[in-house]
């Protein structure tokens, strides 16, 4: 006797959430097959290639609190993705700068943060460039249709790990219970920064020659990272990424990216000890995250309290259903994972 195919799934939104939920459906031999509107994988673990530099511009690294990410980040290590990042990570407020100090182990990709998303993409179907704009179809024979028409599909179940903004109009018109979810979720935006140097920092005072980040008391500013400093990057020259405050982001979203940068770099230079410069520039520009960071959790069972699976085959994952860190956009995803495992099986 024949049995039926595995149920295959599409999952929109190849970031760490999507990865995550693709790993274990794929782990279990289910068929997925991943559609992101980007190049490739990341989302806003994603780094930015120039030719003078590689930086990273969304997330720039991750702790790990929980047993299974932490299994998860070991096997990544052995796989020569991440490494320990940052080992100098300070605090300034007022040109007073101060060592951070905690038990917490803090991970960086290696050679950069888009090479966990690489990793994890690796065997996997990956449709990039594609943006489904809608949803066709019910339950058991989902089809998804891209900005260009073209239909993909038929899928048994569709995952979304895209924010929820994005997530609300592929659902809304079949499914009002996961369209209401999708409005609780309040999406931040950020604006992240980045400047070029051809000439190395000025030494500070008091604090170690290669610091490789800072949190900032300022309403502009509140992280800056030194990219030349991270694992693998050595060979490049002084770069920063400079991520602004969210509150200052949402005021000034429709800025121009030269405004930005610039009010972030004059940020930065106030927070360094009086008397210390920091040199020209000889490149710059800032990249505009429009849903960075959830401020509002949704709320639901405890069975389902980091993703949301309806009985059409609909799903909702990433960090927008458990938290911010780069560790619940991964158990989000692969907390849903397990539950279509174990409901195709």
């Amino acid at each position: 006797m024949r049995s039926d195919p595995p149920p295959a799934t599409a999952i929109i939104g190849a970031g760490i959430a999507g990865l995550a939920c693709a790993r274990a459906l794929d782990a279990a031999g289910l068929p997925v097959t991943l559609f992101d509107k980007a190049r490739g994988a990341g989302g806003r673990m994603s780094s930015r290639r120039l030719p003078e530099a590689v930086l990273d511009l969304g997330a720039q690294f991750f702790s790990v609190r929980d047993p299974a990410f932490r299994r998860a980040a070991e096997a990544w290590r052995k796989a020569g993705c991440i490494a320990p990042w940052p080992t100098s990570l300070w605090s300034a407020q007022e040109g007073r700068w101060a060592r951070h100090e905690d038990d917490l182990e803090r991970l960086c990709g290696a050679p950069r943060m888009s090479a966990v998303t690489r990793h994890l993409a690796e065997g996997l179907t990956l449709l990039p460039g594609a943006r489904i704009e809608r949803l066709e179809g019910s339950a058991g024979a989902w089809q998804l249709v891209d900005e260009h028409g073209a239909h993909h599909g038929p899928f048994a179940r569709v995952v979304i790990s895209a924010p929820s903004p994005q997530a609300h109009p592929l659902v809304a018109p079949h499914d009002a219970t996961l369209a209401e979810a999708c409005e609780r979720v309040i999406q931040r935006p950020c604006w992240a920064a980045w400047a070029l140097f051809d000439a190395p920092l000025p030494a500070l005072p008091g604090v170690d020659a290669d610091w490789q980040a800072v949190r900032l008391a300022d309403p502009r500013l509140r992280f800056v990272t030194r990219n030349q400093l991270k694992p693998g990057r050595q060979a490049q020259g002084e770069s920063l990424s400079l991520l602004a405050n969210l509150e200052w982001s949402e005021a000034r979203l429709e800025d121009s990216p030269e405004t930005v940068v610039e009010a972030l770099l004059e940020a930065f230079q106030q927070a360094l000890p009086e008397g210390v410069r920091l040199p020209a520039p000889s490149a710059l520009g800032a990249h505009r995250w429009r849903y960075a960071q959830p401020d509002v959790f949704a709320t639901g069972e405890a069975v389902n309290r980091d993703y949301r699976l309806s009985a059409s085959g609909l799903a909702l994952c990433g960090d927008g259903w458990r938290g911010p860190r780069v560790e619940d956009a991964w158990l989000s995803g692969h907390h849903l994972g397990e539950a279509l495992v174990a409901d195709a099986t």
